[in-house]
């Protein structure tokens, strides 16, 4: 059974930092690209970050330079660094395994708040 499971979320102030992580079980991991998506409360889920399998990231335009994905295929987790968090990106961070064009598998997600 494969599993999905975000860690490191919680309440940051505007201009902080915080490391999500997302650790997987069930799956040879390290085959597949990971992301990271977000859902702001009454928005649509989006991108955040992909990481394929060797290693090529790809960013949404409004965390370029700021958030950073990287994976440990040793431990099967990947991680995303996020840095100078502001307001807008207070949301919940889903990780997703991407097995193939029209299957995926989910996390349950981690609640990021950014507030003073």
């Amino acid at each position: 059974q494969v599993q999905l499971v975000e860690s490191g979320g919680g309440l940051v102030q505007p201009g902080g930092s915080l490391r999500l992580s997302c650790a997987a079980s069930g799956i040879i991991f390290s085959i597949y690209t990971m992301g990271w998506y977000r859902q702001a409360p009454g928005k649509q889920r989006e991108l955040v970050a992909t990481i394929t399998s060797g290693g090529s990231t790809n960013y949404a335009d409004s965390v370029k330079g700021l958030f950073t994905i990287s994976r440990d295929n040793a431990n099967d987790t990947v991680y995303l660094q996020m840095n100078n968090l502001e307001a807008e990106d207070t949301a919940i961070y889903y990780c997703r395994l991407t097995l193939s064009v029209v299957r995926a598998y989910w996390g349950k997600g981690t609640l990021v708040t950014v507030s003073s």
